[in-house]
């Protein structure tokens, strides 16, 4: 605030002015109203360029967010009205371009941004490095819910990575030693926010996971903007939890935040009470679960203890108890049948098998090879002289021949229409073709082995020829008694 020259009285005399000595100070009030006054004044309406963080949209329906870059942050306010006219979804990373006007949240003493007008400028800085490095370890398959491993239903010790200062660690251990106070908890301190940060919570994952000598490992931090958490979503984060050999749990932020190192653990906690809270069952449940075990395992026990009185009860009333001498010399007694039998059935078995044997030997001698073989020559030399007797080269052998017409089939009567053709007649050795010029049809086997007189007169070819001619009819021809 520009100071100006004390006034004067009317008497010539100087006044201070409020906030020049001890005598009259300001009032905050009137200094926060002052500073107001000269940013307002002086700086009027800017554009300003920056990334969004802590971005909140409560019920009332006004926006608070900060605008950073590299070096230095704002915090801003889009009132209701003007946010309704946004054209999109304000969130944390998205680089914009606000309008507004810089003035003095009074309340706080905080300067402010009040944008009336925001417009997107692209991507973030921070929030391409997050999906650039998401995209890379998930294709190298850091992210794939097949390496994700079970966590110990109870655990015996947990280890816990997280700043010593702050609540987040009492929070966790008050809630695991209420829920389980005999769990045994380990502690490895490192920074959470800031240059460096990534390389110790690495250093101490790395050495959890050397030392193995707890069953679960925690990685935990309370909310924060997208900077303040992004030491969890360094590379080198990452590749620890994913080599860890232990199982591992994520619990950074609150609900609505997400790291690198959510994906990458075993299990992702909303928050480290919830993780806390994960790891345990409450006492008093397990409590409950061992009593009902004990009742049930007490009555089979006194189940088991009841039937196996009332069996030894039987058997010291039973037959064999009172009279063992008895029992032992039915025993023996049925042992000796039992040899009998024995005995029995293997004579008997080894007779049937003998005669069986002598039953074979036989069948063998019966069917030898060489006199089965002698025997099938016989019958196939014995089929060969009846096939020799019957086949038609021993008719033929006997003087009689074939008589085959011109088309090669069997000639069986004397036809008349046979006259004139050419015949093939097959002999016992050779054959003849002849030409037929008589036919005798009505000859008999004896006539024609020696011709009698008066016999029927052979029909020739020209006189089968004739008798093949067509009749004249009675109209235009005569019959042979008129010539």
């Amino acid at each position: 605030m520009k100071r100006q020259t004390p006034p004067k009285d009317e008497l010539g005399l100087a006044v201070e002015s409020p906030g020049d000595s001890m005598r009259t100070p300001i009032t905050v009030s009137a200094l926060t109203s002052a500073i107001r006054d000269v940013l307002e004044e002086n700086l009027g309406e800017v554009w300003v360029a920056g990334e969004i963080s802590n971005f909140r949209s409560p019920g009332s329906g006004h926006l608070y967010f900060t605008l950073k870059d590299a070096s230095a942050t704002l915090s801003a306010v889009m009132f209701r009205q003007e946010a309704a006219r946004t054209g999109f979804t304000l969130a944390d990373g998205q680089a914009v371009l606000a309008r507004g006007t810089v003035t003095v949240y009074e309340a706080r003493g905080q300067y402010q941004l009040q944008v009336t007008e925001i417009q997107p400028r692209g991507q973030g800085t921070l929030q391409q490095r997050f999906e650039e490095l998401k995209r890379k370890l998930d294709a190298e398959g850091l992210f794939d819910l097949d390496r994700k491993r079970d966590l110990p239903v109870f655990p015996e010790t947990i280890g816990i990575v997280t700043s010593l200062q702050g609540a987040v660690l009492q929070d966790m251990l008050r809630i695991l030693q209420r829920r389980a106070p005999g769990i045994r908890i380990l502690v490895r301190g490192v920074r959470v926010q800031g240059a460096g940060a990534e390389r110790e919570i690495a250093d101490a994952i790395a050495t959890f996971g050397r030392e193995n000598a707890v069953d679960v490992l925690v990685v935990a931090r309370g909310g924060g903007s997208l900077e303040d958490l992004w030491c969890f979503n360094e590379e080198s984060v990452a590749r620890a939890l994913a080599a860890s050999p232990i199982p591992t749990i994520s619990a950074i932020g609150h609900e609505t935040d997400f790291t690198i190192a959510d994906f990458v653990a075993d299990l992702r906690a909303a928050t480290p009470s919830a993780a806390a809270e994960l790891l345990t069952r409450d006492w008093n449940d397990w409590r409950e679960t061992v009593a009902t075990l004990h009742r049930r395992m007490d009555r089979h026990v006194r189940n088991v203890l009841v039937n196996n009185r009332n069996a030894l009860a039987r058997l010291a009333d039973s037959y064999a108890l009172r009279e063992p001498r008895r029992v032992v010399r039915e025993w023996a007694q049925r042992v000796d049948d039992l040899r009998e039998n024995l005995v029995s059935v293997a004579k008997s078995a080894l007779l049937e098998r003998t005669n069986r044997l002598r039953l074979l030997e036989s069948q063998l001698q019966a069917h030898q090879p060489k006199r089965e073989l002698a025997r099938r020559r016989a019958q196939v030399d014995h089929l060969a002289a009846r096939l020799r007797t019957l086949g038609p080269q021993a008719t033929l052998d006997r003087g009689y021949a074939l008589v085959l017409d011109s088309k090669g089939r069997p000639v069986r009567e004397a036809r008349a229409n046979l006259a004139g053709q050419l015949t093939r007649i097959a002999l016992s050795r050779g054959a003849l073709d002849a030409t037929i010029t008589q036919v005798h049809p009505a000859a008999m086997l004896d006539e024609t082995l020696t011709p009698k007189a008066g016999a029927a007169a052979p029909q020739t070819a020209k006189s089968a020829k004739k008798a093949r001619a067509p009749r004249p009819s009675k109209s235009h021809g005569t019959s042979s008694s008129d010539h």
